[in-house]
Parts: C-alpha cells; sequence; structure tokens
C-alpha cells in the first residue's frame, strides 16, 4: 500500500483516485474549490462531475494542494495539460524527492509544443525517470461504474512504472507496463484531434464507413507524428494508440466527439461551448498545438490541418469533408 495525491477532482481525476482506493492504497484527493471538497468529504459523492457514484472511505478529499502531497509516494497532477505548467509551479515545491510523478493529462502545451512529461519535467526539476505516463481507452464514467477496462502505465524507469501498475490494478483495471513515454504521449493527445473530426462526421450524420475511415486514416497521421518523434510504431496499435483512438473516437461520454458534433450540426465554436457548460474539449486547443508541431516536424497531417482549420480558421464543415476527399490520390 502506498499514499497517491490526486490534484485534481474532475471526473477523471475522482475516477482515478477511486481506483487508487480500490486497489487498497490511501488516497488524497485534492479540490481547487472548498466547498467541492468539503462536499466530497462528508457524502462521498463528487456530485459535480460523478453524480450516483460513492467513493471509497479511503479518500480523503482536501483544498489544501501541500498536505494531499504530503508523504505521498504517487502524486497525479489531474488538470487540463494547458493549465499543467501553472499548477505544478505551486505543487512542485512540495513534492517529496522519491515519490513518481503520474502525468493524466493528454496535451500538447501551446507554444512550447511539448508533451506534459517534458512540462512535468522542466517545471519541477524532476528526472523523466522519475515521471509516468497513464494512458488508453479510459472513459472516466465507465471506470467509476466498474466496467472492464485495461490502462497503460508508461515510464522510461520500468520499476517505477510497475510500482504505478501495481498500486492501480483492481478487478476492473488491468494496468500494462511500457517504456514508451514519446509514443503514448502522442497517442493520447493526438487521438482527441481526430475524435472532433469523427464528431464532426456523426453531426453531418454521416456512417461507419466515414468513422472507420477517419479512425484508420488519423491513426496513420499519429503514428507518422510519433515515430518522427523517436516512438516505437508498435505503441499505436496497442491500448495508448488504436485503443484510446476507439474509446474517444466513438464515445458519446467522449468530451471531444460531442464537441465536434455540435460543430457537425452547425453550431459555432462558442455555442457548442455553452452547450458543454463553458467547457472547450481538449482537442480544441490541441489541435493547433499538434498542427504547428506537425509543421515544425515536418510530418504531413492533413486530418489535423482541417480540424484545426475549423476550430481556428473559420472553416466550413462541409468545406473541410470537400478538401479531404479532393485530396490527390496516393498509395495507402
Amino acid at each position: 500500500m502506498v499514499k497517491v495525491a490526486v490534484l485534481g477532482a474532475g471526473s477523471w481525476g475522482t475516477s482515478l483516485a477511486k481506483v487508487f482506493a480500490d486497489a487498497g492504497n490511501s488516497v488524497s484527493l485534492w479540490a481547487r474549490r472548498t466547498e467541492l471538497a468539503n462536499a466530497i468529504q462528508t457524502t462521498r459523492i463528487n456530485a459535480d462531475y460523478l453524480d450516483g457514484i460513492t467513493l471509497p472511505e479511503a479518500i480523503e478529499a482536501t483544498d489544501d494542494a501541500a498536505a494531499a502531497i504530503e508523504n505521498a509516494q504517487i502524486v497525479v497532477p489531474a488538470v487540463p495539460s494547458q493549465t499543467m505548467r501553472e499548477n505544478l509551479a505551486s505543487w512542485a515545491p512540495h513534492i517529496p524527492s522519491e515519490s513518481t510523478v503520474v502525468s493524466i493529462s493528454k496535451g500538447i502545451e501551446a507554444g512550447t509544443y511539448k508533451r506534459m512529461s517534458e512540462v512535468i519535467a522542466e517545471v519541477t526539476g524532476i528526472d523523466e525517470s522519475r515521471i509516468a505516463v497513464l494512458t488508453g481507452p479510459n472513459l472516466a464514467r465507465e471506470v467509476a461504474d466498474e466496467q472492464p477496462a485495461a490502462t497503460v502505465i508508461a515510464c522510461s524507469d520500468l520499476n517505477r512504472a510497475k510500482l504505478v501498475q501495481a498500486a492501480c490494478a483492481t478487478s476492473y483495471v488491468r494496468p500494462y507496463t511500457n517504456v514508451d513515454v514519446v509514443g503514448c504521449e502522442i497517442g493520447g493527445a493526438c487521438k482527441n484531434v481526430i475524435a472532433l473530426a469523427c464528431g464532426m462526421a456523426a453531426g453531418k450524420e454521416m456512417g461507419e464507413n466515414t468513422q472507420a475511415t477517419l479512425i484508420t486514416r488519423g491513426l496513420a497521421e499519429i503514428t507518422r507524428l510519433g515515430m518522427q518523434l523517436g516512438a516505437d510504431q508498435r505503441t499505436f496499435a496497442g491500448l495508448a494508440g488504436l485503443g484510446d483512438l476507439v474509446a474517444t473516437c466513438g464515445s458519446k461520454l467522449s468530451r471531444n466527439r460531442t464537441f465536434g458534433e455540435r460543430l457537425g450540426r452547425g453550431m459555432t465554436l462558442d455555442e457548442a461551448r455553452k452547450a458543454t457548460n463553458g467547457q472547450v474539449a481538449e482537442g480544441v486547443t490541441s489541435s493547433q498545438s499538434i498542427y504547428e508541431l506537425a509543421l515544425d516536424s515536418g510530418v504531413d497531417m492533413p486530418l489535423t490541418e482541417a480540424v484545426f482549420s475549423v476550430c481556428h480558421k473559420d472553416l466550413r464543415v462541409d468545406d473541410m469533408i470537400a478538401a479531404l476527399m479532393g485530396r490527390s490520390k496516393k498509395s495507402e
């Protein structure tokens, strides 16, 4: 048994806190808002993000990040990728010197094009061997409902990956280890963009052929970018690649797919944002970062470019589809 600090009480952070607690660990769950921390602590329910799910007694909710982190062997920043740097700056002084930091945020930082593990290393000064990545087809609500799922723990230090693996293995979550941090992070970030494209197609009432095409060609361009950045091609055929892509592109629980569907139905970006309680899907921001990273890396990513153009260049979804179908013919 280890102490785990989960810093962020959104749907995925709360679900993971439950997983770690069900695996037999003591868990501190930090919530930014005092009223949310108090509500979780007293009712055992996070009504804002996972209503109806009773959380284990082993979870202690708090609004004090330093207290949550104290003596934790595993620290899990559970905040959106674009706020990771800002949050880490305040948390870094409290992270124990031997703890493992587990990144669960899927995105590429705007402006720097850094993966989340790179941001963590830069802000905290922690060696990359102490930073793990948890990723895979893990829709928060399904995990919280204890539906069977698998996940990947990637770390350059295999022993640390195994430590996290043991700490989150339950009857309903089966974790696998991997040492390809780059591939796992690229797969996790890019799949959100492809899920937006799948949502747009669904909004246009396009069928399974279209969905399959987008997923398959999306996987091809994700793999190209990953390999250019040093990833192992095999990673993209696994849970962190194809597995995560299929779940995010196909599920109505996926915020990115749902957001894209609203765009496909003709909503503007602002209208889609209002329809999702003011929240923007991760892939909207990441589409620009990933598109610019692809340009910088000399990698052709037509689907990513198309989604970027819809989200940031006011391209109509109909025009996006026409542009993709009109691309020059070539070998697969």
